[in-house]
C-alpha cells in the first residue's frame, strides 16, 4: 500500500514537471515572438528613417552671377512682363561657364549645366522681379543643386562606386569639391518638400497638393461616415426590432467589413464617376469611396460601444421618466462616445493609409498644383508613395522613405488623438 502511494506520488511529481516545462516552453516561446516582433518593427523603422531622413535636408550652389540686361534682352528699365519672359537659363549657364573656363566640349558643358536644378532660373527670375536693381549687377546667388549633385554632396554617393554605376561622374564630382573648397556649398533644411507640389525633378518635388488632397478626402469621409455609421449603430443596437432583416443587416455589414478595398475602388469607378459623372480624381469621389469601407469599422465599433454601457444606465434613465429617445441620446451616448470615437478614429487612420481604391478612381495621376476644393484633381499621400517608389530616379528614393515618415506620423498622431478623446470622456 505505501509502495503504490510512493508510485503514484511519483507520477503526480513527473507530470506536474512535464507540465511546468511546458508552461516555460510556453512562455519562452511567447517572449521569442514579441521579440521577433520588435526585432522587425525596429528594422523596418530603421530603414525608412535612414533612407528618409536626407529627404529633409537640400542642397544650395553659390553661383557668381551677372546679371547682364542684354544677356536677358531686356533694358534696365524692363517691366514686370518683360522681366517674366527673359532668359535666365542662358544666364545661368553663361555664368557657369565664366567660373569653370576650362570647360569646352559640349557634353563637358551639359554635365556642367546639371549641377543646379532646373528649377534654379525660375528662383533667378523671382528674385530679380522682387528687386529689379539687380538688373545689371554681379552677385553671388545661391540656387538649388540637381538632385544627382545634391546626392555626392550628402554623401550618398561616393568614388567608391565605379562611375559606369553612378549618374554624377567624376568630373562632376571634382566640380562640386572645388566649389565646396570655395565655401560655394551649402546645406539648409528642405522646406520644398512641404511647400510644392510633384515634379518631374526629385529635387523640386513636394508632398503639400497630396497632403492637401489627403486633408480634402479624410473631410468628406469623416463627414458622411461618422454620423451615417453612429446612427446606424445606435438604431441597430436599440430601436431596430430582432428579425431575419435586421440579422440580414447585420449579417452584411460584418461581411462589408472584410471585402477588400479595391472592390470598394471599383463600386466608386462604376457608380459615382461613370454613372453619377462626378468628376473623376478629385477628394470628393475619394472621401465616398473610403466613408463606404469606412462605414462597416465605424458600425460594429459603435455597436460595441453600446452593448458595453451598463444596464443599469438605461433602467435608471427609463424609471425617472425618460423617453426611449431621451434615454439613448442624454445617457447612453454619452458613455459609449470613448469607444465610438475610438472606433471612428482607427477607421480613419485606416482610410487615410488606403490607396489601391483611389487607385480605380484616378487619383494615381500627376498633379502639380495644390487642390483648391473637393472637386478639383488631387492626389493623396499613400498615392504619392506609390509612384516616387516606382519612378525610375535616385532622388525619389529618399522622398519616398520621407513621405512614409510623414504618413505614419499623421497615423501615430491620428491614434494618440483616439487615446486621449477617450481618456477625457472617461473620466467625464
Amino acid at each position: 500500500m505505501t509502495k503504490d502511494r510512493f508510485k503514484n506520488t511519483a507520477l503526480i511529481q513527473a507530470s506536474l514537471k512535464k507540465r511546468y516545462a511546458r508552461e516555460r516552453r510556453f512562455q519562452m516561446y511567447g517572449k521569442l515572438a514579441v521579440l521577433a516582433g520588435f526585432v522587425f518593427l525596429f528594422v523596418l523603422l530603421f530603414d525608412i528613417v535612414s533612407k528618409g531622413t536626407p529627404a529633409f535636408t537640400q542642397q544650395h550652389i553659390s553661383i557668381a552671377v551677372n546679371i547682364d540686361v542684354d544677356a536677358l534682352g531686356v533694358s534696365s528699365t524692363a517691366s514686370h512682363d518683360e522681366i517674366s519672359k527673359a532668359d535666365f537659363s542662358s544666364l545661368i549657364k553663361s555664368s557657369l561657364r565664366e567660373m569653370f573656363p576650362d570647360v569646352k566640349s559640349r557634353g563637358d558643358k551639359r554635365q556642367l549645366y546639371r549641377l543646379v536644378s532646373i528649377g534654379a532660373e525660375y528662383d533667378l527670375r523671382d528674385k530679380v522681379l522682387a528687386d529689379p536693381t539687380l538688373l545689371g549687377k554681379k552677385q553671388d546667388i545661391w540656387m538649388l543643386a540637381h538632385s544627382q549633385a545634391a546626392s555626392y554632396l550628402k554623401g550618398q554617393i561616393t568614388r567608391v562606386i565605379p562611375e559606369a554605376e553612378r549618374k554624377v561622374k567624376n568630373q562632376q564630382m571634382d566640380w562640386l569639391d572645388r566649389l565646396r573648397e570655395q565655401g560655394r556649398t551649402k546645406s539648409s533644411f528642405n522646406t520644398t518638400f512641404f511647400t510644392y507640389g510633384d515634379s518631374r525633378e526629385p529635387e523640386l518635388a513636394g508632398i503639400r497638393a497630396a497632403l492637401q488632397g489627403s486633408l480634402f478626402t479624410l473631410m468628406v469621409t469623416f463627414l458622411l461616415a461618422f454620423p451615417i455609421g453612429v446612427f446606424a449603430a445606435v438604431y441597430l443596437e436599440e430601436f431596430a426590432p430582432r428579425n431575419r432583416l435586421t440579422d440580414l443587416i447585420e449579417i452584411n455589414i460584418n461581411n462589408l467589413a472584410a471585402v477588400p478595398s479595391i472592390v470598394f475602388g471599383l463600386l466608386g469607378l462604376a457608380v459615382f464617376i461613370n454613372f453619377f459623372e462626378l468628376p473623376r480624381s478629385a477628394p470628393l469621389v475619394g472621401g465616398i469611396v473610403l466613408s463606404l469601407m469606412t462605414l462597416p469599422t465605424i458600425i460594429i465599433t459603435s455597436r460595441a460601444a453600446i452593448q458595453a454601457v451598463s444596464p443599469s444606465i438605461r433602467e435608471a434613465a427609463l424609471g425617472v421618466g425618460a423617453s426611449k429617445l431621451q434615454t439613448v441620446f442624454h445617457h447612453v451616448l454619452p458613455v459609449a462616445m470613448p469607444g465610438i470615437l475610438t472606433g471612428s478614429i482607427i477607421g480613419m487612420a485606416q482610410a487615410l493609409g488606403e490607396s489601391a481604391p483611389l487607385l480605380m478612381i484616378g487619383m494615381v495621376a500627376f498633379i502639380m498644383d495644390v487642390p483648391g476644393g473637393v472637386t478639383d484633381s488631387s492626389t493623396v499621400l499613400p498615392v504619392q508613395i506609390y509612384l516616387w517608389a516606382d519612378s525610375p530616379e535616385r532622388g525619389f528614393t529618399e522622398k519616398t522613405s520621407a513621405a512614409i515618415m510623414v504618413l505614419m506620423g499623421f497615423l501615430i498622431l491620428m491614434n494618440a488623438l483616439a487615446i486621449i478623446l477617450r481618456k477625457r470622456f472617461e473620466l467625464k
